[in-house]
């Protein structure tokens, strides 16, 4: 009796999970404005009302997807607790990581398109996303400033706004060039050019 809801709660789980990897998908092909709630739940093998039990409205579930990806490669680069130097290699390295997966980075591409319109319900994650990104990577700068190990001259909040808008660029000249642009080589020889000690 006890395992019953046990594995409800499991198969829901499940489902939602499996409702945020389609919808991130799709997004990544049409957009979001593109998207149809309706497709998605054709994908999942559920109806529009099911899927609307687990998300009652469209802005809702890019909201989770965008959390859902978030949580992952949070987890993926937290692991150590990575500091200066190594803050910046990991940032080279989810590079190599994203060069694995275009979907994901056609999904993030599309979405802060669409975002920079005050209108779209992403606008307010991606500003937050972007003012956090950056200064996390300041911080990672100054530390390696502070360890000796960064290039006189400089100056790491914007050696920070320079790297997340390269990154950025990146993706977008590698999914042009059918992902033929190496990311991660340019990104470290970057990062390196401005250090004193091997990346």
């Amino acid at each position: 009796m006890t395992g019953e809801p046990r594995r409800g709660y499991a198969k829901g789980r499940a489902k939602r999970v499996e409702i945020l990897d389609q919808a991130m998908a799709l997004f990544g092909e049409v957009g979001y404005r593109g998207a149809s709630l309706r497709v998605i739940a054709t994908r999942c093998g559920i109806s529009h009302p099911g899927l609307l039990h687990h998300f009652p409205t469209k802005g809702l579930l890019l909201l989770a997807v965008l959390e859902h990806r978030d949580e992952v490669d949070g987890e993926w680069f937290s692991v150590g607790e990575p500091r200066g130097v190594d803050c910046l290699r990991r940032l080279v390295d989810l590079a190599v990581l994203n060069a694995e997966r275009r979907g994901i980075v056609e999904l993030f591409s599309v979405l802060a398109a669409e975002a920079t319109s005050a209108e779209h319900p992403a606008h307010a994650y991606f500003v937050e996303r972007y003012r956090n990104l950056v200064l996390n990577t300041a911080v990672s700068y100054t530390e390696a400033r502070d360890a000796g190990a960064l290039r006189d001259g400089i100056a790491p909040d914007a050696a920070a706004q320079q790297l997340i808008a390269l990154m950025d660029g990146l993706q977008t000249q590698w999914l042009l060039s059918g992902c033929a642009t190496d990311m991660a080589g340019v990104l470290r020889a970057h990062v390196q050019a401005q250090l004193t000690v091997r990346l």
